[in-house]
């Protein structure tokens, strides 16, 4: 597995050219495992009508976990920028409208008969159409990645300190339109087109933390004291704040990943970074279903508990998913047919821990 390397460039211009990145899969696999936490763990307790200590979990990792996988995913668009547009469509357009395509009718074929029970197929019908517009429960992040590459190569001869400035002003400005779609965007596309941008500063990061280890951990303590107390305090809401943690806590999540991959410690964060796509698209059955049998028998009545077991079930859940579906020759659920390609396979070298 190669490590990160130096990068020389100050500009959104270079990035490591290994085929994968350790630590990054280490970052991704952290980032999507808290991703199911919070989804299991927030459905819990909505179901029973009670907070668990788990809920402290994913109180503390709100102000980061999704900023961070937003600037892991444009950490590596610098490689691919400068695709011509039928390459860098397919690759970026292409490739996450196929899966949200599936996976929203895989989703909806559960969903659909409680759907009807309230309403009528009709609605459910139309519900569905609306889905393309309006992103479906879990899968809103593919649903955005898309559009965050399309944009940024739009705006690429615009001055990137200008474009940097209007995306921190949207995610400080609270916009609340009711469309996902818009809300995430302004919210979201700062942490994003700071991967893209800061690309070498994030790189440097990395590779400080691995040279520097008992550093890294003091700074990782300090972080986790102040991100903790200021969560507990509601501080972690406020306008500009919640910007800084969302960056500081990327950076913490950085740092955690190098120094996992420096010890080789920890090997299932990594390999459920490998596969973080399957485990985003998949994790919803089992934890759906673990999360019904278990509150319906009754038969672990603490909600920490079973919030815990909902969580391992989403992500171990996802992977058996996964495996089974190779073995029955099902790839196209996880595995973009060759039909679905508007561009040749071979366009470069893929760094499969960011695409």
């Amino acid at each position: 597995m190669a490590s990160s390397g130096t990068i020389a460039a100050h500009g959104p211009s270079r990035a490591p050219a290994a085929a994968r990145v350790d630590w990054v899969d280490y970052a991704k696999g952290i980032c999507i495992v808290m991703v199911v936490m919070m989804h299991s763990v927030l459905g819990v307790e909505l179901a029973a009508g009670g907070t668990g200590f788990m809920h402290v979990a994913v109180a503390f990792a709100k102000p980061f976990r999704m900023p961070d996988f937003f600037l892991i995913s444009g950490l590596f668009l610098p490689l691919v920028i400068d695709r011509d547009w039928r390459t860098y469509l397919d690759r970026k357009v292409m490739h996450f409208a196929y899966f949200y395509v599936v996976w929203v009718t895989i989703q909806f074929g559960f969903k659909a008969p409680a759907f009807a029970a309230e309403t009528s197929w009709r609605e459910v019908g139309l519900l569905y159409l609306e889905s393309f517009v309006e992103p479906f429960g879990t899968l809103w992040f593919i649903y955005l990645l898309p559009v965050f590459f399309v944009v940024t190569k739009l705006t690429r001869r615009i001055s990137p300190p200008a474009i940097w400035l209007i995306a921190a002003a949207l995610e400080t400005a609270r916009v609340s339109t009711g469309w996902t779609a818009i809300d995430e965007f302004c919210a979201r596309f700062v942490y994003f087109y700071s991967g893209y941008l800061f690309a070498p500063y994030v790189f440097a990061l990395s590779d400080r933390a691995r040279s520097h280890p008992a550093w890294a951990l003091a700074a990782l303590a300090a972080w986790a004291l102040v991100n903790a107390g200021l969560v507990a305090h509601g501080a972690s809401e406020w306008k500009i704040v919640s910007l800084v943690l969302g960056f500081a806590g990327a950076c913490a999540i950085i740092t955690a990943g190098t120094l996992l991959a420096r010890a080789h410690w920890l090997n299932f964060f990594r390999f459920c970074g490998e596969h973080s796509i399957v485990i985003y698209l998949a994790f919803f059955l089992p934890m759906a279903a673990t999360r019904t049998l278990l509150l319906r028998t009754g038969i672990i009545p603490d909600i920490g508990t079973v919030s815990l077991i909902v969580t391992i079930a989403g992500v171990l859940g996802a992977l058996v998913i996964w495996r089974i579906a190779l073995r029955l020759n099902a790839r196209f659920l996880f595995e973009r047919p060759d039909v679905f390609w508007i561009a040749p396979k071979k366009a470069g070298p893929v760094l499969q821990a960011a695409e």
